[in-house]
């Protein structure tokens, strides 16, 4: 064998190459044992054991280094094939190594050095490289995680004589979800599948609020705004006010509630506003006339815990409302901390009654403010009933004596109103701390992570789905549930969607909660931390996004095999064993993660087409109970500070914080392969999926701007038109898309300027149809800030 120093300088570039193989063989081995030794593939083993083969080879200039080296190549192929098929962006990190270094070997200034027969030995390798480019192109032809079905053209043919029965935005968008219904859905038909192409920008309109020193790093902008006659209704992430001319995007007026920047908040955002008018002969729910101010008002919650009532035509607190226009949402609760109550989300208008819920701090204590739901009479402000889920007696009003419940259930999300049966349907949150549930009572948790249907008028239960029994994973009720009239053989059942956090989308009679897809209970892992418990089994339902079966080793990811190697070893060392594994010391795989497969932005239905329009995402998290210790004291102090929702959480009261994190690779990438967003159809008529593609690349989030589309993680909605096009913008990739409802073949994008984590919205004014979008940004998701909000019409 020759000495390392005489390849230095007879064959430098030989000896750097045998240096660069033998270090990446040490490491392959290495870590191939140690996951051996975890159960895990002995792929690593193998071809650590390979590489040093290929190594010694060359170091004697023997061009048996080429066939070994080929056999490694072929070998690797197999073994990607098949464990995850002809999958491009799976096989991509098994071979981004390999191949370029199979590549290098056979280049003259390395190859020619070898001996004997060295010609044949190059042409093995070349033909092994040849395949596997010919594997990679296979791959590429088509994307085997898609689902590519279309819809059926006849799926009006039910509905359309009576789609009308239900409420729909066109001209306008008067609420959050285009109407109380939360479908999310326009009767505009201007732009089309044909010509949606088309669309430019018409106007623009910069909010000037920014990010400022004393703000969390949970700041983002999340509304969709509202549009009524000619002004379109908008608020920035400190919750001002905007109203803008809908047809240019001038600023009509604004009003700003002066909240105060604080980086103890968990949030600063602003999901939107909320719009009400006053009818002729209108009476407030005491009965008396409706007051002569604010003919139309406009309400914003506050990340302060305040609620303002604007004339929506000026701009000015309407006087008859609470306190000069506004009032205390923390009175009733008996820990009023600044930060620890905050309205993100807003409240549900309805004829009498105003229906309020809000963000409570997650993971820091017991000793929360409630997350009671609150009736509000809709002019006066004067609380008129409650619903505080933590309570035996859930509508026991406040007094002298008695507060809400600390910590119980609340509904930081959006809600949905059926004012015709006269309910209001509260997705709920569970009780405080979230990740661990030894000390709750069979009272505190009842409604945990549930949906309730309120009645309007006096705040009582009519019916309530639980989604997680004894949740100990924050997989709360996160979206605001749609409505629909579900039509078949002539009959009308009057159905409500409800997405979850698990990627399960729960479909109920919307009268009394009964089950229109089957969700039958089944049995869940066990095990849980000492002085916790669990339930013996979870609802999973039939209509899910949830991916089938058991994660494993071979659906872990990475940039290289290097990290892939690395997120391997991680995931045999976390405690995983499927859906609803217990939070454990160990660390516990969660997936679908607290990002959930659905958030906030929920699904888009077309009542009339009888379809839904769905973005479920797939984001593995890791949750680690911390025993109390030095660094994780019992009793609050300035090391752990409330203003994050990752790393550290004290969640004092209980016997343990926990860590939770995103699983990631070494390089800072999900450890879970591809794809991790999904735009989705949904034939309601069967209940079924019916195609199912990536959206989004990673141009935004890698080093360089490579337009690679992986399908990307997403916080925002998809909303849908009756001219047949969906839009969204909440990739990670800064772009608004349009996509064909019927094959969910993208139509349109343009680029935006910064992180559009929010629901788009579409509406008429002087003939023409615009599409706006509200790009702010998100601090903790990681997206470009600003303060946009961007209009698109037809030329």
């Amino acid at each position: 064998m020759i000495s390392i120093k005489t390849l230095f300088r007879e064959t430098p570039w030989l000896a750097v190459t045998i240096v660069v193989l033998a270090l990446i063989a040490l490491y392959l081995l290495l870590g191939g044992v140690w996951l051996a030794t975890l159960g895990g593939s002995a792929y690593y083993v193998i071809a650590g054991i390979a590489l040093l083969l290929t190594c010694w080879l060359l170091a004697n200039r023997s061009a048996a280094a080429l066939w070994v080296y080929a056999l490694l190549l072929l070998g690797t192929m197999g073994w990607a094939v098949w464990e995850v098929g002809l999958d491009f962006w799976s096989l991509a990190p098994r071979g981004d190594i390999l191949a370029p270094l199979g590549v290098w070997l056979l280049l003259p200034f390395v190859s020619s050095r070898l001996m004997p027969r060295v010609r044949m030995a190059r042409a093995a390798l070349g033909f092994v490289l040849i395949i596997a480019i010919v594997v990679l192109g296979v791959s590429l032809a088509r994307d085997r995680r898609a689902i590519a079905g279309t819809l059926p053209e006849n799926n009006t043919s039910d509905a359309a004589s009576s789609a009308s029965s239900a409420p729909a935005a066109g001209q306008d968008w008067t609420a959050y979800g285009s109407t109380g219904f939360g479908t999310r859905y326009s009767s505009l038909s201007q732009i089309t599948d044909a010509n949606v192409k088309d669309l430019k920008l018409a106007w623009e309109f910069r909010t000037g609020d920014h990010k400022g020193p004393d703000d969390p790093d949970e700041i983002t902008n999340q509304a969709t705004p509202l549009k009524v006659g000619d002004l379109l209704y908008t608020c920035s992430q400190h919750q001002i006010v905007f109203a803008l001319e809908a047809a240019t995007g001038k600023l009509r007026w604004k009003f700003d509630p002066e909240v105060k920047h604080n980086k103890a908040f968990q949030h600063m955002t602003c999901r939107g506003v909320s719009y009400h008018a006053t009818k002729p002969g209108a009476v407030t729910a005491g009965g008396g006339p409706a007051p002569s101010d604010c003919p139309a008002r406009i309400f914003i919650p506050t990340n302060d815990g305040r609620m303002f009532a604007l004339d929506a035509q000026s701009g000015k607190p309407c006087e008859s409302f609470g306190d000069h226009g506004q009032i205390d949402l923390k009175q009733g609760s008996e820990i009023q901390t600044l930060g620890f109550y905050e309205g993100t989300s807003p409240p549900v208008v309805t004829d009498k009654v105003l229906i309020v819920g809000g963000a409570v701090i997650d993971n820091y204590s017991d000793r929360v403010p409630s997350g009671v739901i609150r009736g509000f009479d809709i002019y006066s402000g004067k609380l008129i009933w409650a619903f505080d889920a933590g309570n035996p007696d859930p509508n026991e009003m406040p007094s002298e004596s008695h507060h809400f419940t600390a910590g119980s259930p609340n509904s930081w999300s959006i809600s949905a109103v059926d004012e015709n049966l006269g309910l209001v349907y509260v997705p709920l949150g569970s009780g405080s701390p979230d990740i661990w549930g030894g000390g709750r009572s069979a009272d505190e948790e009842r409604y945990d992570s549930a949906l309730i249907a309120l009645d309007i008028g006096t705040g009582k239960l009519r019916w309530s789905f639980q989604n997680v029994h004894h949740d100990l994973w924050d997989m709360d009720m996160p979206s605001q549930p749609s409505l629909v009239d579900l039509r078949s053989n002539g009959s009308v059942t009057p159905a409500i969607y409800i997405p979850a956090k698990t990627g399960d989308i729960f479909v109920l009679d919307r009268r009394d909660g009964h089950q229109l897809v089957p969700t039958p209970e089944k049995p869940v892992p066990q095990g849980p931390a000492p002085g916790d418990r669990l339930s013996p089994t979870q609802p999973f339902s039939q209509l899910s996004f949830r991916p089938p079966g058991m994660l494993t080793d071979a659906q872990m990811w990475g940039s290289t095999m290097f990290d892939q190697l690395a997120c391997r070893i991680k995931f045999k060392r976390l405690r995983y064993e499927g859906p609803f594994t217990p939070p454990s010391e160990q660390g516990t795989l969660v997936f679908p993660g607290d990002f959930g497969m659905f958030e906030w932005g929920g699904i888009a239905v077309d009542p009339k087409r009888q379809i839904a329009i769905a973005n479920p995402q797939s984001i593995p998290f890791i949750s680690r109970l911390v025993p109390r210790g030095k660094d994780n004291p019992a009793a609050p102090n300035a090391a752990h500070p409330p203003g994050t929702e990752l790393g550290v959480q004290p969640m004092y009261g209980a016997p343990y914080g926990v860590d939770l994190g995103i699983f990631l690779s070494p390089l800072g990438i999900p450890c879970l392969e591809p794809p991790w967003g999904n735009i989705a159809a949904i034939d309601l008529k069967t209940q079924k999926i019916v195609w199912q593609h990536r959206i989004g690349t990673i141009r935004d989030e890698a080093p360089l701007p490579l337009p690679f589309k992986l399908g990307v993680p997403m916080l925002g909605g998809p909303i849908v038109t009756a001219g047949g096009v969906a839009f969204i913008t909440g990739t990670m990739d800064y772009y608004i898309r349009a996509f064909d409802i019927k094959d969910g073949k993208q139509l349109w994008q343009d680029r935006l300027p910064a992180g559009g984590q929010s629901t788009p919205m579409t509406y008429e004014v002087g003939g023409k149809q615009y599409v706006v979008t509200v790009d702010g940004g998100h601090g903790s998701f990681g997206t470009k800030l600003g303060d946009y909000v961007r209009a698109y019409a037809l030329p």
